[in-house]
């Protein structure tokens, strides 16, 4: 039977004592703490994201309503001069039927 001594120098002992190996829990807490830092810069980009929809869609609902605003004018602009044209036109027809729209010769 052959026993084999110790290999070690007491340089190489010492060395190999200090060096930090990181056991499979730091590992994983690494990992995550990496990934859950991504996560929350990930987070943040959403957020902001979500915030210039936010002002987009306020925007947008803004200029609809503007718009809808101008509509409503424009429709009671139209509905004003058709009421007043109708009224020209009975007007000018009382006018004839009164003869006061005939000049004297």
């Amino acid at each position: 039977m052959l026993v084999v001594g110790s290999m070690m120098t007491p340089e190489y002992g010492e060395w190999r004592s200090k060096r930090v190996i990181p056991s499979e829990l730091e590992i994983i807490k690494q990992d995550f703490e990496e990934r859950n830092l991504e996560l929350e810069r990930k987070i943040e980009r959403l957020e902001e994201e979500k915030m210039h929809l936010r002002l987009d869609a306020d925007v947008q609902k803004l200029e609809a309503e503007k718009l809808r605003k101008g509509k409503n004018k424009s429709e009671e602009d139209l509905d004003n001069l058709k009421t007043d044209y109708k009224k020209l036109r009975l007007l000018r027809l009382s006018m004839r039927t009164t003869g006061l729209g005939k000049t004297s010769k």
